[in-house]
């Protein structure tokens, strides 16, 4: 059977939502998972879903993939939409542009190095520290629960709402992190922070795609990824407490 576009593919709408979009990965990877029905299993459809979620499960390369649709259908019809298409590429860059000018003048800001030391420590550090210990801690446990039967519904939606808790403290932290410039004393350390924010992140998006495919790999890379997190966090720690 040929899918025309990624929607097709996982029998949805373009309207659907974010969750509406998870749901049918969900059900149909379960559907055609080697593991749980082997009279129906299909690797090329099995592929062509997980690409049509790799794709449709990220809200940003979602909005490029419904502009390419759109610029497609309309070419098609002989409609033009060039300049919306450029119009929106162009508030774009104006904001990321505005956002850039803001953090310059936040940097411009004038305050002894003790004083913003002090301050970032209070207000970024600390909080962030706290954060990345409620996300990470909580891991092997919640595995470990998961692992009496992965194809459980209730525990599966236990160790969701885990990692949608995960996304939310994330979120927090990574706002914390760009509130306000570090000190240039603590540019190692805002360092390791950084991209042990990313490495969370990475981290969460394959523990979810484990939760819609059942594929043991994500969950693997999901609790490597958590372990390099906590690694670079105990060397921002390391370099904290050698400034004292």
């Amino acid at each position: 059977m040929a899918h025309s576009n990624h929607y097709d593919t996982l029998e949805v709408s373009p309207a659907a939502s974010q969750a509406e979009v998870k749901q049918a990965y969900r059900r149909l990877a379960k559907r055609f998972h080697p593991d749980s029905n082997q009279k129906i299993l299909n690797h090329d459809r099995i592929a062509a879903i997980n690409a049509a979620y790799e794709i449709l499960g990220d809200p940003q390369q979602r909005r490029h993939y419904d502009r390419q649709l759109e610029y497609s259908t309309h070419q098609r019809y002989g409609v033009g939409v060039d300049s919306k298409i450029y119009d929106e590429v162009r508030q774009d860059r104006q904001t990321r542009t505005a956002a850039a000018q803001a953090e310059y003048q936040r940097r411009k800001t004038g305050r002894s190095v003790d004083e913003q030391l002090q301050l970032w420590l209070s207000r970024v550090y600390q909080p962030i520290n706290r954060l990345i210990s409620q996300i990470v801690n909580p891991l092997q446990d919640q595995i470990d629960e998961l692992a009496a039967d992965p194809f459980d519904d209730e525990l599966l939606e236990d160790f969701q709402a885990y990692l949608d808790e995960c996304r939310t403290d994330l979120q927090q932290a990574q706002r914390l992190f760009r509130s306000m410039p570090n000190p240039s004393n603590v540019a190692g350390v805002a360092a390791h922070l950084y991209y042990c924010l990313n490495q969370i992140g990475d981290g969460i998006d394959d523990l979810e795609r484990f939760t819609s495919s059942y594929d043991d790999h994500y969950l693997h890379t999901g609790q490597e990824l958590f372990r390099i997190a906590k690694g670079l966090r105990r060397e921002a720690q390391a370099a904290i407490r050698e400034l004292y």
